[in-house]
């Protein structure tokens, strides 16, 4: 990523281009960026992290009666918005913190840097390079988004035929602009949908990337008068929208952990504690890194997404797969997040979930190197190959009975979360759908 100032430097660099405004960020608990314009002459208070906002109007956060909450930015995420030619604006991504001054049980980021700390108290740093998935749709004349794809290209398919390649031209020269270093960027499986990875960073700053990129994304999508989205699963029959997570420890001198030259499959012994770890806690964190209901309406069979808890080298059937590079390159590919999860908390409970490995010796099972989709019902039962949960309830339940996996989310966030997707949840069920309509209108 792009150099990261210091306050000082901040103050000057914002002087020195002459900015506006600056947007100071922040994520809710379900993974929506919220923003609070400020003028030029506040920046030096706001660095000061003497900004205040109302934090009973933000959804999870708290009660009315104990609504102030500070602004403390983080300089390192100070950049400007390329888009914004009228008038210089910038944006700094912040932390929460309470009238109090310590910060905000109920900020992601905050929980992120908790779990990262007790990380480097073992002697680690975690390291994540996402691929982010998205789909972009027409928009109708009104400017609302439709299901309407603007091609029909595949898997890596070129222009004429992928007519949003110069959206995503557009995309990455953005991004490229903001600091980001963009790795490969190419039309997905599906009509429509696209995916543009960026370079491995430190987790937090990888966090940091996700939101600003979906933001960048959707903005530079507008412009092209196409609509970007997120959403795990927009369109039946086709396949859904990732976000592989290719991760790996670093100890503090820099060297890659999970990688022994003469380890079974050149991997180190804290490499497979930390998977059998990731293993063990999936069910539960499956509410998290994919919190919606439509996020299991993309991990069904036939489309590519995991369904099962498993890993292998050498397939992409099970949710683990470890890619083949080794030395600097080692790491752990896990595929069943989506883009619609807070990547503060999804980041934070994986994290949780590998360190817990390590801590307690976990050691994963078997590799499953066929695919996993030719495999009988009693076979995978002798293997002890277990699925992912089906659908939220189901997941929010496993959550519910994970100590480990509550403890890195902390209580406020874990209660907020639950009660909030099983209100989704219920919604859900007493919905009457356009399938049931087709299914049984004139059937009874």
């Amino acid at each position: 990523m792009q150099k990261k100032y210091s306050k000082d430097e901040v103050l000057q660099k914002a002087k020195d281009l002459g900015v506006e405004f600056i947007h100071l960020q922040f994520t809710d608990i379900f993974g929506v960026m919220k923003s609070v314009a400020i003028t030029i002459e506040q920046l030096e208070k706001a660095l000061n992290g003497e900004i205040t906002f109302d934090g009973s109007s933000i959804d999870g956060f708290v009660r009315i009666e104990e609504s102030d909450m500070y602004l403390k930015p983080d300089p390192s995420t100070f950049v400007i918005f390329p888009w914004a030619t009228q008038v210089k604006e910038a944006r700094l991504i912040c932390d929460v913190y309470d009238k109090d001054g310590k910060p905000f049980d109920g900020c992601p980021r905050n929980t992120l840097k908790r779990i990262l700390k007790e990380a480097e108290e073992m002697g680690y740093t975690f390291n994540v390079g996402p691929e982010c998935e998205f789909f972009l749709f027409h928009t109708d004349e009104k400017g609302n988004p439709s299901l309407v794809t603007h091609d029909n290209a595949g898997y890596f398919d070129l222009a004429p035929v992928d007519l949003g390649e110069s959206a995503r031209r557009d995309m990455v020269l953005t991004l490229k602009q903001m600091g980001f270093e963009i790795e490969a960027s190419h039309h997905e499986v599906a009509p429509g949908q696209h995916e543009i990875d960026f370079k491995y960073d430190d987790a937090l700053s990888a966090a940091d990337n996700i939101m600003t990129f979906k933001m960048a994304v959707r903005i530079i999508a507008q412009q092209h008068g196409l609509h970007a989205t997120f959403m795990p699963k927009p369109i039946y029959g086709i396949s859904g929208s990732g976000m592989h997570t290719n991760m790996s420890l670093n100890d503090l001198q820099g060297n890659n952990v999970f990688y022994e030259e003469n380890g079974k499959l050149q991997l180190s012994q804290e490499a497979y504690y930390f998977l059998g770890g990731i293993l063990k806690h999936a069910r539960a964190f499956a509410a998290i890194t994919n919190p919606t209901i439509n996020s299991y309406k993309r991990l069904v069979p036939g489309y590519e997404a995991p369904i099962y808890v498993a890993w292998s080298a050498s397939n992409r059937s099970p949710l683990v797969r470890v890619p083949a590079k080794r030395g600097k390159s080692t790491r752990l590919e896990l595929r069943n997040p989506d883009p619609s999860a807070n990547p503060y908390l999804a980041l934070a409970v994986v994290l949780k979930a590998g360190l817990d490995g390590i801590k307690n010796k976990i050691e994963p099972p078997k590799s499953v190197d066929s695919n996993i989709y030719n495999i009988g019902e009693e076979e995978k039962d002798k293997m002890g190959i277990e699925s992912l949960p089906a659908n939220l309830y189901e997941a929010v339940e496993e959550l519910s009975q994970n100590d480990v996996i509550k403890a890195a989310l902390g209580g406020h966030i874990y209660e907020k979360f639950a009660e909030a997707a099983k209100l989704e949840w219920n919604e859900y069920k007493a919905r009457v759908t356009k399938w049931e309509i087709e299914k049984y209108l004139t059937k009874f």
